[in-house]
C-alpha cells in the first residue's frame, strides 16, 4: 500500500468516524429536544386545564351573583306586590266612603241646606274621576316598582361580574 493509498484510507476512516460521531451527535440532540418538547407539551397541557378551571371558576362566581341579584329581585318584586294589594284595598275602602258621602244629602244635619240633584251628580263624578285617577296611580306606581327593581338587579349583577375584573 502506497502512502497516498493510507493518506486516502485514513481520511475516509476520519470522515466515516466523524459521520458517525455527528449522526450520534444528531440522535443524542433528537432525545434532548424530545424530552424538552414532552416537558413543555406537559406543561402546556396542565397550564390548559388551570386556565380552564379557573375560568369555569369564574364563570360559576358570577353566575351565582347574577342569581343572587335575580331572587333578590324576585322577593322585592313581591313585596311589592303585597304592598300595592294592600294599597289597593285601602284605596276601595276610601273609594266607597267617597261615593257614600257624594250620594248621601245632608238632611241629617240641621245646619246645611240640601243639595240639589246636579249638586249630588257632581259629587258623583268627581268621586268617579278620583277613583280612576287613583287606580291609575297604583297601576304607575306598581310598572314603576317593578322597573326600579329591574334596574338595580341590573346594576348589582354588573357591578357583581366587574368586580372579579379589578
Amino acid at each position: 500500500m502506497t502512502p497516498v493509498q493510507k493518506l486516502v484510507g485514513l481520511v475516509v476512516v476520519v470522515l466515516a468516524l466523524m459521520a458517525s460521531a455527528a449522526g450520534v451527535t444528531w440522535q443524542v440532540q433528537e432525545w434532548r429536544y424530545g424530552k424538552q418538547l414532552a416537558d413543555l407539551g406537559k406543561t402546556q397541557a396542565l397550564a390548559i386545564t388551570e386556565a380552564g378551571n379557573t375560568a369555569r371558576q369564574e364563570e360559576k362566581r358570577r353566575q351565582s351573583a347574577v342569581n343572587k341579584e335575580a331572587s333578590d329581585a324576585r322577593e322585592q318584586n313581591k313585596a311589592a306586590a303585597v304592598d300595592a294589594g294592600t294599597a289597593d284595598a285601602a284605596s276601595e275602602r276610601l273609594h266607597v266612603d267617597a261615593k257614600k258621602l257624594a250620594a248621601s244629602d245632608c238632611a241629617g244635619d240641621s245646619g246645611a241646606a240640601r243639595r240639589g240633584a246636579s249638586a249630588t251628580r257632581a259629587a258623583m263624578v268627581l268621586s268617579e274621576l278620583f277613583q280612576r285617577a287613583d287606580k291609575r296611580a297604583g297601576e304607575l306606581a306598581a310598572a314603576y316598582d317593578r322597573a326600579r327593581i329591574a334596574g338595580l338587579a341590573c346594576e348589582g349583577s354588573y357591578e357583581g361580574i366587574r368586580s372579579a375584573r379589578e
